[in-house]
């Protein structure tokens, strides 16, 4: 599972930016954000320190930061904040009584992270919440549903790919769980996002004399 995530994902950023008119490369790519969107939920749950985990996702936010600013978006939060962020809201939820009196918070949330220049922005945090409360079919349906949302009012077709991680994950659980059982190291799955944006930095700077900017005042204008 971590293999096909890391794997996907890396995919999907090398199309992005060195092969950008071709889109088999970003179709690929859409199956790795649903994976790390369920990695996220089961973290959540299995944690021994939800506190600690909190913490682990804002060091690998920080540290990807500006290898993300250089190799992908000049302007933006990497998704790591949108991971972040809606662990916080499942925390949150967490605590309250009824899942009902988190509509609010759901709803604030999502303002807040269209607002901010987050990668995946709301969609981040509305598909992590399909992976927290549904299950099987209901999960798909609700990950279908989305992914119809955000084609028809942000004219986003490449995501509705990112549905097949969803339905192995919802309808083939053993299989999933076995993928699941065979992990890397810690240190491997965490720090590969910082690492191989810095290193695609560093080629798109060296190799394609692709220098960029970062925009300070467009990720700090809250």
């Amino acid at each position: 599972m971590q293999i096909i995530a890391m794997l996907t994902m890396l995919i999907d950023h090398v199309g992005l930016i060195f092969f950008p008119g071709e889109l088999a490369w970003r179709y690929i790519g859409r199956i790795a954000f649903p994976i790390y969107c369920y990695a996220l939920v089961q973290g959540h749950i299995h944690t021994s320190s939800r506190p600690r985990y909190l913490r682990r996702l804002l060091v690998i936010a920080l540290i990807a930061q500006i290898p993300y600013n250089l190799a992908i978006d000049p302007g933006g939060w990497n998704v790591v904040f949108t991971l972040l962020l809606s662990a916080l809201v499942l925390t949150l939820l967490d605590k309250l009584p009824n899942l009902w009196y988190g509509i609010p918070v759901i709803i604030a949330a999502v303002l807040i992270m269209d607002y901010l220049p987050l990668d995946y922005n709301a969609y981040g945090l509305l598909l992590v919440l399909i992976f927290r409360y549904t299950r099987s079919y209901w999960l798909v349906l609700a990950h279908l549903a989305l992914n119809i949302f955000y084609l028809f009012y942000y004219n986003w077709l490449v995501q509705m790919a990112s549905i097949i991680p969803t339905i192995l994950i919802a309808l083939t659980p053993a299989l999933w769980a076995l993928l699941a059982q065979k992990r890397l190291p810690r240190w491997v799955w965490w720090s590969f996002y910082p690492a191989h944006l810095a290193v695609l930095a560093l080629v798109k700077i060296l190799f394609f004399q692709e220098w960029v900017s970062i925009e300070w005042r467009s990720l700090f204008s809250i």
